[in-house]
């Protein structure tokens, strides 16, 4: 019975993990505008690894290396301020970053979007702004 009893406990384990792991596994990514773009993954990283936030990875891209603009992630955690990711002009920046909210241990929402830097006279181009939720 003890031997009957284990063998459930261990398959339901086994199987609850697998749920787990199809719901924290990566996703695509492209966002891109006239300019810049980034083509990568992402996924959100289970409440038990610190810190539990929004996994990125890719490449940040200046499409455009001939217009003299640099290019920048932009990234917004929660109700915090956007923080900005700077790219290289002409030329390409691999991202692999965890954003996360320091404060709570599920960090349940993040915005983003890429843009090019037309400098301080004329507004930036970005691209549409993407939410990532977490249920």
């Amino acid at each position: 019975m003890r031997k009957f009893a284990t063998a459930v406990v261990a398959a339901g384990l086994f199987f609850g993990g697998m749920g787990v792991a199809v719901a924290d596994s990566s996703h695509k990514l492209k966002m891109e505008t006239t300019g810049v773009s980034f083509v990568g993954t992402y996924a959100w990283q289970p409440t038990t690894k610190a810190p539990s936030g929004l996994h990125v990875r890719g490449i940040l891209d200046d499409t455009a290396p001939g217009d003299g603009h640099n290019v920048y992630l932009r990234v917004k955690v929660e109700e915090y301020a956007w923080g900005h990711l700077k790219g290289v002009q002409r030329g390409e920046l691999m991202v692999d970053k965890v954003y996360y909210d320091g404060a709570v241990l599920k960090t349940k929402e993040v915005r983003m979007h890429v843009c090019i830097d037309r400098g301080s006279l004329r507004p930036d181009y970005c691209s549409p702004e993407r939410l990532f939720s977490r249920r």
